[in-house]
């Protein structure tokens, strides 16, 4: 009997799901879908790795995360009936907090922990761990292991992740954590098959997706983060402001009367491209667009990413290559365009024409730092993790 590995990411209205074969070191991927909609009008839908329709359902009334799981392991167990068994679930957890430095094997005690980390991460961190919650109840024997988007970060050095606050609020826990960890790591793991020379000097990831961020990456290892104590933090992006001001939330407060919760749907609902333009959060409809406004968010999120690139170049003292991925990384030539050329300084000479064919490497022959285009896999990395452990004594 085959062994299959489940990879969970839970949202607040969608569980996505990828399952791959256990059997060898590969992972090849099997199935990948997700259940949306969970407390409006739920879809199920479930492909193979090529891309072909494997089951689909609707529901006319909300099902919750707990519902949703509970049709998800259904349809796994009818699926896998043909000699598969399903041998651990892989979690991607936002926040691991001090705490967690690498990927761990969950029992409630440490769900518990990461409970803690909840007002740090208040729009991922519950939705996370509920399925975590329902998998230990359900089936209490079977693997699950958590994976962090924080984790990788924490071998930025100390001054990296220090607020210039009092000390007792730096012991209790108020630092620059930084995300997107996982997609970071993917990178790191794959660049030396693409550019040895970057994979062991000084790279820029840039993951531009609706959450957007870079990080510096020295010999594969996190220096710096544009993303801080929250996942606000940095650039902007679909409906995040990122980087503002402290005391700009200080005056809503006193002058507009906001309290904490208003702040928190203004910089996390309401702001980024979709509070700049006006029209909407996704990069490919600012793109198509013909209204003023929706090309002024386009450039201001270029121009906060050039600002960013050259902090993250400082932090490294030197640059030798950038990597763009994610959604908007991996499929916007024109955002790409406009940020290598604003990079030229840098030493980064755009080719057009592969930029326009989506790379891999966009940057001519003769850029003294060279450009690339990789596709991450967070659900791979969640995967392989989830994998070594269960090969642990």
């Amino acid at each position: 009997m085959s062994d299959s590995i489940l990879v969970l990411n839970a949202g607040s209205s969608s569980i996505k799901f990828s399952l791959y074969d256990a059997a060898g070191a590969a992972l090849d991927a099997l199935a990948h879908g997700q259940v949306e909609g969970l407390y409006t009008a739920p879809h199920f839908v479930a492909k193979d790795a090529g891309g072909q329709l494997l089951g689909e359902q609707r529901w006319h009334s909300a099902l919750g995360h707990e519902g949703a799981l509970a049709h998800l392991l259904d349809w796994l167990q009818s699926a896998q009936s043909a000699g598969r068994r399903l041998a651990a679930v892989g979690h991607r957890v936002v926040h691991g907090g001090t705490d967690f430095a690498a990927p761990v094997r969950l029992d409630a005690a440490i769900v518990e922990q990461l409970q803690r980390y909840v007002p740090l991460a208040p729009l991922h961190q519950p939705h996370n761990l509920a399925p975590i919650r329902e998998l230990l109840k359900r089936a209490p024997q079977l693997p699950q292991v958590a994976c962090f988007d924080t984790a990788m970060h924490r071998s930025n050095p100390p001054l990296a992740q220090m607020f210039a606050l009092p000390q007792e609020l730096s012991d209790a826990g108020i630092r620059r954590y930084g995300f997107h960890g996982l997609s970071y790591e993917y990178i790191a793991s794959v660049l030396p098959q693409v550019d040895a020379a970057a994979a062991a000097g000084r790279t820029v990831v840039l993951h531009l997706g609706n959450g957007a961020s870079m990080c510096a990456l020295q010999g594969g290892r996190s220096i710096a983060s544009t993303m801080g104590f929250t996942a606000v933090d940095g650039l902007p992006m679909g409906t995040r402001c990122g980087a503002i001001d402290p005391g700009v939330l200080l005056y809503l407060m006193d002058e507009r009367g906001m309290d904490a919760r208003a702040l928190e749907k203004l910089m996390y609902s309401q702001s980024g491209l979709l509070g700049v333009s006006g029209v909407s959060s996704d990069m490919r409809t600012l793109l198509a667009s013909t209204e003023p406004r929706a090309q002024l968010a386009i450039d201001l999120f270029c121009y906060r990413i050039g600002r960013e690139l050259g902090s993250l170049a400082a932090a490294l003292g030197g640059l030798d290559a950038i990597v763009f991925t994610a959604g908007i990384g991996e499929r916007a030539a024109p955002v790409r365009a406009q940020v290598c050329r604003a990079a030229a300084w840098l030493g980064v000479a755009l080719d057009d024409e592969a930029n326009a064919g989506g790379g891999p490497r966009i940057s001519t022959e003769g850029s003294r730092t060279r450009a690339w285009v990789i596709p991450t896999n967070e659900e791979l990395m969640i995967a392989r993790h989830t994998l070594q452990l269960l090969s642990r004594p």
